[in-house]
């Protein structure tokens, strides 16, 4: 996402005024076009709590039970607006809960701004009560961090920080602000940041490389295009759907990248990765050029790298340089904004079909439809599966709801059988696979699209790593529907030990809380469903509430999620059964 692209409203400049460096900070955010923090106070950052008490009508607070919480929320928000997601945090223990937070935002590409109070300046390095290093500690996981420990210093580096967080391939800052800076007074004047020396966020696309790589595809017999994550990020989707049916080039997903391309379009094959489609998964071993659009190749897509497409020749669309031969080798690197490359390169490419091409991925579907599919959504046995309960949920969305899935067997399974028909519908923790994530991302999608139907589906021992913010869920009223899949199991773990390690499910098995009245208990309603005949109303049920609805669905215990490539194993190594 570049800065002209940014749903936020542009900073303006702001005369100077006389002001503490706490209402330094409040004021920076609203030239920001801040209207939403999740955060949760403490001693060093009381100081901006008490600044943001006087503009309680312009900023929406939301007071999370958890920093982590803080994190997942600011994160669901982002990704569903397009916005920069805000935290606030104290000193010591609140800033080093906002940690996982940070690295899933760094790895799954979300911008989002966590501002951190810390000990005054002249305790630094003592030791001090809540002290922590949050700058040492963020170092790895932000784009850019930085410690405020003079008031003048706040404006500027808040301007610095959203410009980095939206500019180039979006990320997470963390801006640290000691205590007597908070405290401290200031002339106050806000200048946008729009250029940071040595920092090139959007390389300039080469016209050399769209020619090399036109030739490229030009000349194809089995393209293949892997949409990712950058897709929606350039909010390039109308622009890959161009490319696809010109060249007639079949296109798969990544999992961050479902809702990038239509899903009952003629040219789209299905999801890659480890639980992802056969088809997808085996014919990328069979492409001669695979175009790869703002994905990273990470190894839940690649499986064994040493033998990942090697008949290929690449093309790698991506804005980030670190990422670009990073896993695979590519022969065209087209570096950019990937919508702006993607209309740029367009009329370079010929039009073309490979119907014979797509042909091979239907005859893929076909074998997992009978081999997977069909069980999954139409099982002999009495015991509900995940993936019928998803694909009815998807059928009764109409495919248009926002499903913010945790990490799991649930989590394939959401991508797999939910139909995303709109962009930026699937939020989940993708890269750093974050247990806990998908409730307090959900009250943040929730909070940034009150317009949109919010899914939170989670597995029964995810949900228990946040439960906590059911309480912010009540407090905020937000209608968050909650999908429980309960199997009484860490269940892809179990799944790896019953496949991997002779089935001996060391640890995995979990005896829970009754879910139903833990929701009550938070003020929200709730119902339990175990009975397939039971399961429509339910769903319906639950959609209809007005309000935040919690429904368990008791599924089968022992459920697995195929096809599986199994970790370290080659894409053509795929599993469709035991």
């Amino acid at each position: 996402m570049t800065l002209t692209q940014t749903k936020d409203k542009p900073a303006q400049e702001l005369k100077k005024t006389t002001m503490t460096g706490s209402e330094a900070v409040i004021h920076s955010l609203l030239q920001e076009g801040v209207d939403t923090i999740f955060g949760y106070p403490g001693g060093a950052i009381m100081p901006i709590y008490d600044a943001l008490y006087d503009f309680q009508d312009k900023i929406n607070h939301v007071l999370v039970r958890h920093e982590q919480g803080a994190t997942h929320a600011a994160q669901g928000y982002a990704r569903v607006t397009g916005k920069v997601g805000v935290c606030f945090a104290t000193s010591g223990p609140g800033a080093t809960n906002l940690i996982t937070g940070i690295a899933d935002a760094q790895i799954d590409s979300t911008p989002m701004v966590c501002i951190t109070g810390q000990v005054p300046s002249s305790l630094l390095g003592s030791d001090a009560f809540q002290e922590t290093d949050v700058i040492g500690i963020s170092m790895p996981v932000t784009k850019w961090n930085f410690q405020v420990t003079k008031p003048e210093e706040i404006a500027d580096a808040l301007a610095k920080a959203f410009y980095i967080v939206r500019s180039g391939r979006p990320g997470p800052v963390v801006v640290d602000i000691t205590k007597d800076a908070q405290f401290g007074s200031v002339d106050f004047t806000y200048t946008p940041c729009n250029r940071v020396r040595s920092y090139v966020p959007v390389p300039k696309i080469k016209e050399g490389a769209l020619k090399a790589a036109a030739e490229l595809l030009n000349g194809a017999k089995k393209p293949y295009i892997l949409a990712g994550h950058g897709v929606l990020i350039s909010g390039g989707t109308d622009a890959l759907v161009q490319l696809a049916e010109k060249a007639g080039i079949p296109v798969a997903s990544t999992l961050l990248g479902l809702s990038a391309f239509p899903p009952d379009h003629p040219l789209y094959v299905g999801m890659l990765g480890m639980h992802g489609n056969y088809g997808p998964n085996i014919l990328t071993q069979a492409c001669d050029v695979l175009i790869a659009v703002g994905m990273r190749f990470d190894d839940r897509v690649t499986g064994k790298l040493d033998t990942y497409a090697r008949q290929a020749k690449v093309i790698h669309i991506e804005i980030d340089p670190a990422e670009v031969d990073k896993n695979v080798k590519a022969d065209v690197a087209l570096m950019g904004d990937a919508k702006a490359v993607l209309e740029q390169w367009l009329p370079m490419v010929n039009k073309n079909e490979h119907a014979d091409w797509v042909n091979e991925f239907r005859k893929c579907d076909a074998i997992e439809e009978e081999k997977v599919v069909r069980e999954a959504l139409n099982p002999d046995g009495e015991e509900l599966k995940m993936s019928e309960v998803v694909n009815l949920i998807s059928e009764k969305t109409a495919g248009e709801a926002v499903v913010v899935t945790d990490v799991g067997q649930h989590q394939m399974i959401g991508a797999r059988y939910y139909k995303f028909r709109k962009p930026d519908s699937n939020v989940t923790s993708g890269g750093l696979g974050t247990m806990g994530f998908a409730l307090p991302a959900a009250l943040g999608a929730k909070i940034g699209r009150p317009d949109r139907e919010v899914i939170a589906i989670i597995g029964d021992g995810g949900f228990q790593m946040t439960l906590q913010e059911m309480a912010t869920i009540f407090q905020t009223k937000a209608a968050v529907k909650v999908v429980i899949l309960n199997n009484n199991f860490l269940g892809m773990v179990r799944q790896w030990q019953q496949l991997f390690f002779d089935r001996r499910y060391s640890f995995t098995e979990m005896t829970n809380p009754d879910f139903v009245s833990l929701s009550k208990g938070f003020g929200i309603e709730a119902s339990r469903v175990s009975e397939r005949d039971a399961l429509g109303s339910a769903i319906d049920t639950m959609l209809q509430h007005d309000g935040p609805y919690l429904l368990e669905v008791m599924v089968e215990k022992e459920d697995n999620v195929f096809p599986m490539v199994p970790a370290g194993a080659s894409l053509d190594e795929i599993k469709l059964e035991k």
